[in-house]
């Protein structure tokens, strides 16, 4: 499983919430589909594995999405 460096979020612009987003979202799909294989093959053990590392993938994903939403808000929201 990959590690992710830990970044700094209160300093990212949305772009690069956006970045990291697709990047996690990618990575959770090769775990599913690295799952579905396992799954098939009677490898239970590794297939939850893959399981887990893409739940974990896609949490990181949803939470640089949220943070590139409020980002996005607090920049060019509307202004009252």
């Amino acid at each position: 499983m990959m590690t992710e460096t830990l970044k700094d979020k209160s300093k990212m612009k949305p772009q690069e919430h956006h970045k990291e987003a697709a990047q996690h979202h990618e990575e959770a799909a090769k775990h599913h589909k690295e799952a579905s294989k396992m799954y098939e093959a009677g490898d239970h053990k590794t297939a939850a594995h893959h399981a887990h590392s893409a739940t974990g993938h896609a949490s990181s994903a949803e939470e640089h999405q949220n943070e590139a939403s409020r980002k996005h808000a607090s920049l060019f929201g509307d202004k009252k």
